[in-house]
C-alpha cells in the first residue's frame, strides 16, 4: 500500500500535466485545426508570469489569475497578426508557429536570462494517505486540473461561445450566414487555447525549474495526447493524457525515464498506425 498509493498518485500527476496542457492544443490544433509549434512558449509565458510576481512581491494565487490573462492576450495579438493569414494552409501555420516560438525564447532569455529560475508553490510538505505521504501541492494539481477539464466541456458543450465554436469549425460560411462573427470566435478560440497553456505553465513551475525551453518539453506529447485520444475530441483529450502519463509513469519506474518517454512515444505511432483518427474521435 505504502508504494501503491504514491504510484498512482504520480501517475495522476503526470496525466494532469499532460491533460492540462493537451487542452489548450486540443482547442487551437484538434477543434480549429492549426499546427502551433508554438504552444510550448505559451507554457513557458504562463511559468514565468509567476516568476515575475513573485519577484515582484505577489504571491502564487495572484499569479493564478494573472497567468491564464496574460496568456490569451498574447495569444489574441499572435491570432490577429499571424494565424489569422494562415487558415487553411498549415505549411504556413507551421513556419509562422516555428518562428514564433523561438522569437518568444530569445526574447524571455534577453528579459529574464538564461539561468534557470526558481518559485515557490502555495503549499509546502506532505499529507498522509493510508500509511503513504505525498507532496500536498501535487494533490492540488490534481484536484485543480480536474475542475479545470470539467469547466472546458461544459463551456463548449453548454455555452453560446462553444456552440459559436463548433459551428464556425464545421462550416464557417453556414455559420458566418447565421450571424456568427466567424473571425471573433476563431481569435477568442485560439486565444483561449493559449490561456489554457500559460495556466498549465504556472501550475508546472513549483515543480521544475523554470527556462526559456522548458515548453519544447511537452510540445510533442501535448501533440500525441491529442492525436492519440482524438483530435476534436474533449473526451480524446483524456483517454490521450491516460495513455502517455500512464504509461510513462509505469515505464519510469522500471527504466530511466528518457528511454520510457521515447518508447511511449513509439508505442503512440503504432496506435495511429492502426486508428488513425484516435481511439475517441470527434
Amino acid at each position: 500500500m505504502q508504494t501503491a498509493i504514491p504510484f498512482m498518485l504520480n501517475m495522476m500527476t503526470l496525466i494532469g500535466i499532460l491533460l492540462i496542457v493537451s487542452m489548450g492544443l486540443a482547442i487551437i490544433f484538434g477543434l480549429m485545426n492549426v499546427i502551433n509549434l508554438a504552444h510550448g512558449e505559451f507554457v513557458t509565458i504562463g511559468a514565468f508570469t509567476l516568476v515575475a510576481v513573485q519577484a515582484a512581491g505577489g504571491s502564487f494565487w495572484l499569479a493564478l489569475l494573472v497567468g491564464p490573462l496574460v496568456g490569451y492576450c498574447i495569444g489574441l495579438m499572435v491570432e490577429r497578426v499571424l494565424i489569422a493569414r494562415v487558415y487553411g494552409n498549415p505549411l504556413h501555420a507551421i513556419l509562422v508557429t516555428w518562428g514564433l516560438s523561438l522569437i518568444i525564447q530569445q526574447l524571455l532569455v534577453l528579459t529574464f536570462g538564461a539561468a534557470p529560475q526558481r518559485v515557490t508553490g502555495p503549499f509546502e510538505g506532505a499529507i498522509d494517505l493510508f500509511g503513504a505521504t505525498y507532496p500536498a501541492y501535487r494533490l492540488f494539481l490534481i484536484g485543480l486540473v480536474m475542475t479545470v477539464f470539467f469547466a472546458t466541456i461544459v463551456v463548449f458543450k453548454k455555452t453560446n461561445f462553444g456552440l459559436n465554436v463548433r459551428a464556425a469549425i464545421q462550416n464557417g460560411e453556414m455559420a458566418a450566414v447565421m450571424g456568427v462573427n466567424v473571425e471573433k470566435v476563431n481569435a477568442r478560440a485560439f486565444a483561449s487555447g493559449a490561456a489554457m497553456a500559460a495556466l498549465a505553465g504556472v501550475l508546472l513551475a513549483p515543480m521544475t525549474a523554470v527556462t526559456a525551453y522548458m515548453g519544447v518539453n511537452y510540445l510533442a506529447r501535448s501533440f500525441f495526447v491529442v492525436l492519440v485520444g482524438g483530435a476534436g475530441s474533449v473526451a480524446g483529450v483524456a483517454a490521450g493524457s491516460s495513455f502517455i502519463g500512464g504509461l510513462e509513469t509505469a515505464l519510469s519506474y522500471q527504466i530511466p525515464t528518457t528511454v520510457a518517454q521515447a518508447l511511449v512515444l513509439v508505442m503512440a505511432i503504432v496506435i495511429l498506425r492502426f486508428r488513425p483518427n484516435g481511439v475517441l474521435p470527434a
